[in-house]
């Protein structure tokens, strides 16, 4: 398996944390992304720890909704108490970075969320850089506009500039936007994450990613352009949604890692 493949927690979020990344020990991922709500309790926290102390997996990164309940118009100071806890336990598993879902905007315009984002955010920005954590914000499907407010590849390019923090790059969520290249080579030197899955034309629900290879995304063309444009980072497989549930998480997951994998290889990553 290619070093740089990860793969997301998400597929399997109805398992534990120590079961799932002793799945992705199995099918030889070396790195994966954990969510935050499973690791803020004690006993997926000990699965965590103990399989990143013997060696056996890295973390790669963190996944967590900040301003979720309330949403950013709303919030007191709940957020960045939470995501001070997450960065605790990112440094103490060694993961170098912690993605966030923003929160839902309320009835502030898009500038004012994003203004708000920011100055929640703030004091979160020191603990991360002393514990070595970085923080991202992703780029996400408009469909999820009741939790998150940076939606094509420039809006969160802005935001992450505006909040002072990286990105995490989900080109499921951008693959149609125009000059992607020239996008990309905005938002990559801020990356701190790429994810990967693909889509097939018709699907309508939400969430509703397919197995790479399985869609229309051009992935190995996008792909070329990422790592020709400098990026180091991991490839993180974020998989849900039905076709994966219908076709099974574990054999949906390992295909996907020997199918991205492979294209790795063939690009010389």
């Amino acid at each position: 398996m290619h070093p740089r493949v990860s793969l997301h927690q998400v597929a399997m979020v109805d398992r534990e944390t120590g079961p799932f990344l002793q799945f992705c020990c199995d099918i030889g991922v070396q790195h994966a992304t954990l969510v935050s709500p499973r690791l803020l309790q004690a006993n997926e926290r000990d699965g965590a720890r103990e399989a990143v102390q013997h060696g056996r997996i890295a973390v790669g990164c963190i996944n967590h909704p900040f301003a979720l309940h309330p949403d950013l118009e709303r919030d007191s100071g709940i957020a960045a108490r939470d995501l001070i806890r997450v960065i605790d336990m990112a440094a103490e598993l060694g993961a170098p970075s912690i993605y966030l879902i923003t929160g839902g905007r309320g009835r502030l315009s898009w500038e004012q969320a994003a203004t708000r984002f920011a100055e929640l955010l703030a004091p979160c920005r020191d603990h991360a850089a002393a514990r070595g954590v970085a923080l991202l914000v992703e780029n996400a499907s408009p469909l999820t506009v009741d939790i998150h407010i940076a939606h094509t590849l420039p809006d969160t390019l802005r935001l992450a500039r505006l909040a002072g923090i990286g990105l995490c790059v989900d080109l499921h969520a951008c693959w149609v936007e125009a000059d992607l290249r020239e996008k990309l080579a905005e938002a990559l030197p801020l990356a701190g994450l790429v994810q990967v899955s693909d889509h097939v034309p018709g699907d309508r629900t939400t969430p509703c990613r397919a197995v790479p290879g399985d869609g229309a995304v051009p992935l190995e063309a996008i792909l070329r352009d990422v790592l020709d444009l400098g990026y180091t980072g991991l490839f993180d497989l974020e998989l849900v949604g039905q076709r994966i549930e219908a076709e099974g998480a574990e054999l949906a997951c390992t295909r996907a890692a020997h199918t991205l994998s492979d294209i790795l290889t063939r690009l010389g990553a």
